[in-house]
């Protein structure tokens, strides 16, 4: 079927009002941009690239989009949201094992775990950079799935401990298989959804991870009780089972996950296409009219978006908004049972009692993400949420040995319970790129900043600063003092990048301004973009 059977004459005249037009002048100019850089993207014209089911002059009601919208939520979305459940839950286990008595099973102490905790954080970081370029050749459809059998086989792996050796060399592994899983997904869902649809999907991302979280708490609570089953520890029976969840997600994930809107019938997806042809047409037009770079979606990246993206000082605004905001998780995350157990809970309470605080967590960020996508502001929710979590640092550092237990859990699940800012961070830093190209090296940046904190906040907590561990705490509030000053900055300088592009047009002659016009594939750097603040 042409393109041009998908006119406005299809649309009935009771929704002409509701229709979705044919591209605007600023988005034309965007796509003429990409035409005359085709030849160097490498933008893939065949029967099943993106780019052939592209029409400039479709239109369709805002009801045809919202089911395009729906289908996507109701088929895509939950198995996605299914492959960061299973991650989260193979990521917090760690810290369940070690309330468990890992390190005393293993002969070695919470030096060689901090250790093993920083190696983790460089390796998972490494990878996270590499992962999203390795999407772009391997096809992101086939790399999510390749990656969660492989750390699925290395979560059963954690059953063959037999000392600090093999438990660094595990820990290694796992950082390896896990680190590109993350901005492989991110680089996936900008193929099937709008710049301002991903961040409250993206809140969801993360609220599930909190659940992941939570769940992995409680079936901790019940299969450390197994300890002396077959002669082995209750933490080696948690790997064995979270392993194997993990290998059967990724058989069936590798099965159903399509590879774009266009080829959706096949595998675990049924013999039905998930679209018809109309709705192919609008899945693809809408997310080139919200961003024309996206016309080359599957282009592979390139050096020159390497160098734009290093050269961007927005960009390590973002990474430093993550690196420096978050490295207070790290002690948080990796003994959260362990300090929960120190307020004189058992080793089975204790990781029960890690899940409400997860689960408030979840909710919390998804609101507050979706708040924010309804503002259309990014900076100022950025600044509250870091305060949040300063505040909760000082609360839990004001607490001594003396201190009732449950006013100690009170205020750790209010600190727990932050607004997580990684969705709304990763969110505004991605609708500011530009372009494909850089989008995709910034995402894998980003997750691997996400990460590589680890290698300094594994030294927060250290022995002989438990159980209270005041000198830690405040070395958290620091980071968090730092991190809410941060977001203000962010904040000022897209403003004054607005500025100052809208002050060089006004001077502009006209000739000035087709030349920059016609140069519209300078991403963010044109004069004519627009940063959201």
């Amino acid at each position: 079927m042409s393109a041009s059977r998908f006119s406005s004459q299809e649309v009935p005249p009771e929704k002409q009002q509701n229709l979705v037009g044919g591209a605007d002048e600023r988005t034309f100019l965007l796509e003429d941009a990409q035409r005359r850089s085709s030849s160097t993207y490498g933008t893939p014209k065949g029967p099943n690239s993106l780019d052939a089911y592209y029409d400039e002059n479709l239109q369709y009601t805002t009801d045809e989009e919202d089911e395009v919208l729906q289908i996507l939520d109701r088929k895509l979305f939950p198995f996605i949201l299914l492959t960061t459940f299973v991650l989260n839950m193979d990521r917090t286990n760690i810290s369940n094992a070690i309330s468990d008595n890992l390190a005393q099973d293993l002969g070695f102490t919470m030096s060689t775990i901090n250790t093993a905790t920083a190696i983790y954080a460089v390796l998972f970081a490494t990878f996270c950079m590499t992962g999203a370029i390795a999407a772009k050749i391997a096809g992101p459809s086939r790399w999510i799935p390749t990656l969660m059998f492989s750390w699925g086989l290395v979560t059963l792996a954690h059953a063959l401990i037999k000392d600090k050796y093999g438990y660094i060399t595990v820990r290694c592994l796992i950082a390896v298989t896990e680190g590109g899983v993350i901005p492989t997904t991110l680089v996936y869902l900008g193929g099937f959804y709008k710049g301002t649809e991903l961040a409250t999907r993206l809140a969801y991302f993360w609220g599930v991870q909190s659940v992941a979280s939570a769940s992995s708490g409680l079936m901790a609570s019940g299969l450390l009780r197994l300890r002396g089953l077959c002669g082995m520890e209750g933490w080696k029976w948690l790997f064995i089972v979270d392993g194997i969840i993990t290998v059967v997600a990724a058989v069936a994930t590798w099965h159903y996950l399509p590879v774009n809107s266009i080829r959706t019938q096949g595998g675990l997806r049924g013999t039905k296409p998930w679209f018809t042809e109309r709705q192919v047409y609008i899945s693809v037009t809408r997310l080139v009219r919200d961003d024309a770079s996206k016309r080359g979606y599957e282009k592979r990246v390139t050096f020159a978006d390497i160098k734009d993206t290093l050269s961007d000082i927005g960009i390590w605004g973002h990474l430093l908004i993550t690196s420096v905001g978050h490295t207070p998780n790290t002690p948080l995350h990796t003994y959260f049972p362990t300090l929960i157990k120190s307020f004189n809970f058992n080793t089975y309470a204790s990781n029960a009692l890690t899940a409400p605080p997860h689960l408030l967590h979840g909710v919390i960020m998804v609101y507050f993400v979706h708040r924010s996508d309804r503002k259309r502001e990014r900076g100022y929710h950025g600044a509250f949420s870091a305060g949040w979590q300063l505040l909760g640092w000082i609360w839990l550092r004001s607490l001594g040995p003396d201190s009732n237990r449950l006013l100690k859990y009170l205020a750790v699940v209010t600190l727990s319970a932050w607004p997580y800012t990684h969705p709304l961070n990763i969110a505004w830093m991605s609708e500011n790129t530009g372009s494909v190209g850089k989008r995709t090296v910034s995402s894998g940046m980003i997750i691997g900043a996400s990460n590589i904190y680890g290698l300094w906040g594994s030294q927060i907590y250290r022995e002989d600063d438990a159980p209270d561990f005041k000198r830690g705490n405040l070395i958290n509030i620091a980071f968090s003092a730092v991190a809410f000053g941060l977001w203000f900055y962010q904040k000022g300088l897209y403003a004054y990048r607005n500025r100052r592009n809208e002050a060089i047009w006004e001077k502009m002659t006209v000739e000035e301004r087709k030349r920059e016009e016609n140069t519209r594939e300078k991403g963010n750097r044109s004069v004519l973009f627009r940063f959201t603040t």
